[in-house]
């Protein structure tokens, strides 16, 4: 052999070493980084857990912070504002009534005819209108009359089916799905604007008074008989449907729930007792805090760079707005402390709130062998061409975490007000029966958290209380739910109620 093929073997050799060490080198950095994964993914996991004794800690937590907040103002994390509804729907009501939904750029008009047990709701329609963005920042009477106007013609169009008896009003239950101060059933200052509002010459307004005078300048004859929110709505129409409704949980984007009190178990009401004994109770439940509820490091950057720091924990961590963002932002670890996406970060996945429940519940949902809709998601979403197996896995073992544990804090929510009803065991022997009206996207569309939260309710209660107690459906609280109190607070009740007795 040559002095020159004897070189070239050399160089040849040492080349094929080198690759050969590139590639071992790279294999074993890797795996560094993969086991950096995996480390991120498990320590994620343990910070989530909710055993069932830790949720027992939350749902006495739970009841010791309504019972602070029914025995005064500011007493607790829980506002436990009194809705002044103390007679809710009996499914005897009957007759024709409207309600109104103001809940965001869109608001809509509705009227039910109630047909009592026997008929229910025998006829509804509504009609749902853009609100112009200029009146969303503009004058109070300008929103109130735009409102008021498309209501007069939504009256205009009364079908022989909807014709009230001679010198009877019409009468309304307003849904006012922002921040409001209720004095009254059917009276409450806005406290603030949310949702792209702002109308300075509202705040601190009676905004039923507001509604009235615009509705009076179109020449519309209305009674306004109930204001609530979209939560008291979903109680009222649950016990339309069903009896033994005690409480209504609305998981949607947000989450609330509310409950029927017994008025003298409500120190803070300084008013005469209710005729009928109870009260509804708005706890506000998604401001709920404390330490026995399992945070990371995730939700503590999530809230700090929130513009509400401090507020509203309970709903970051079970609602619809934020479970995708606390997604977001453990791909964003994995991918800036082990590469998760390759060498560079995806640009995408940077960016806030980018990753939607909605989103998050398809890839969940995924039982594909290749999870092709895991794959296609990160490509759609955050523009990752390609995605191994193993990391599809990854992303749907991060989905199963987090709705886990908001399903399951959600199930020890209900059990705090079941245990603050004393309806979280046998009475004299005998089960309670027990309903829980549910609204909300979450709920309704993310099959495995309104699973996880069922069962984890029964893990709860126990086999003899769970079969007592159901958690139902029950749609649209801020439209039926609205018409039923009015119909449940109408002004022609006792005149009924007299007649019925001569």
């Amino acid at each position: 052999m040559g002095k020159v093929a004897v070189v070239a073997t050399v160089v040849c050799s040492a080349a094929v070493c080198a690759a050969a060490v590139y590639i071992v080198r790279r294999r074993m950095q890797s795996s560094e980084k993969w086991a950096r994964v995996i480390q991120i993914l498990k320590a994620f996991e343990e910070d989530c857990a909710t055993p069932i004794g830790k949720l027992r800690q939350v749902a006495d937590a739970m009841t010791v912070e309504m019972h602070a907040g029914l025995a005064s103002e500011g007493g607790s994390k829980l506002k436990m504002l009194i809705s002044y509804v103390d007679n809710l729907p009996s499914g005897d009501e009957n007759g024709i009534f409207y309600a109104l939904d103001l809940g965001g750029t869109n608001f809509r008009v509705m009227r039910f005819l109630l047909g009592g047990k026997e008929g229910g709701v025998v006829k509804r329609e509504f009609k749902e209108v853009s609100i112009p963005p200029p009146l969303m920042t503009g004058k109070s009477d300008e929103l109130f009359d735009f409102i008021a106007g498309v209501l007069a013609e939504f009256v205009a169009t009364e079908g022989d089916d909807f014709r009230l008896p001679p010198g009877r009003q019409r009468e309304l239950g307003f849904t006012f799905s922002f921040p409001v101060k209720q004095t009254s059933l059917s009276s409450g200052t806005l406290i603030n604007w949310t949702k792209g509002f702002h109308i300075e010459d509202t705040i601190g307004q009676d905004v039923v008074g507001e509604l009235i005078k615009a509705m009076e300048r179109v020449g519309v004859d209305m009674r306004v008989a109930a204001l609530v929110n979209d939560t008291i709505g979903t109680l009222a129409g649950g016990r339309f449907d069903n009896p033994d409704v005690v409480a209504a949980v609305i998981l949607g984007t947000g989450t609330n729930a509310a409950y029927v009190e017994r008025a003298q178990a409500i120190p803070k009401w300084h008013g005469l007792l209710p005729k009928s004994g109870e009260m509804v109770i708005n706890m506000e439940w998604g401001n709920f805090r404390s330490s026995h509820l399992p945070l990371t490091e995730y939700d503590h950057s999530l809230d700090f760079e929130s513009l509400n720091p401090g507020e509203q924990i309970l709903e970051k961590i079970i609602s619809g707005m934020y479970l995708g963002e606390i997604l977001r932002r453990v791909l964003l670890k994995m991918a800036e402390e082990a590469a998760f996406f390759g060498d560079t970060v995806p640009p995408k996945l940077k960016i806030p709130f980018i990753i939607r429940t909605p989103n998050m519940s398809a890839m969940h949902s995924d039982t594909s062998p290749d999870l092709k809709v895991v794959g296609s998601k990160l490509k759609d979403i955050l523009e990752v061409p390609t995605s191994s197996l193993k990391m599809r896995k990854v992303v749907v073992s991060l989905c199963n975490i987090i709705t886990t544990r908001g399903a399951r804090l959600s199930a020890a929510g209900i059990y705090g007000i079941l245990k603050k009803l004393g309806r979280d065991a046998t009475k004299d022997g005998e089960a309670q029966r027990s309903v829980i009206a549910m609204d909300g996207g979450l709920f309704e569309h993310y099959t495995q958290f309104s699973e996880s939260m069922k069962s984890s309710l029964n893990e709860l209660l126990g086999d003899e209380v769970s079969e007592s107690v159901e958690v139902i459906l029950s749609n649209d609280g801020s439209g039926i739910g609205a018409a039923l109190l009015a119909a449940s607070h109408s002004q022609y009740l006792q005149l009924e109620d007299t007649e019925t007795i001569s």
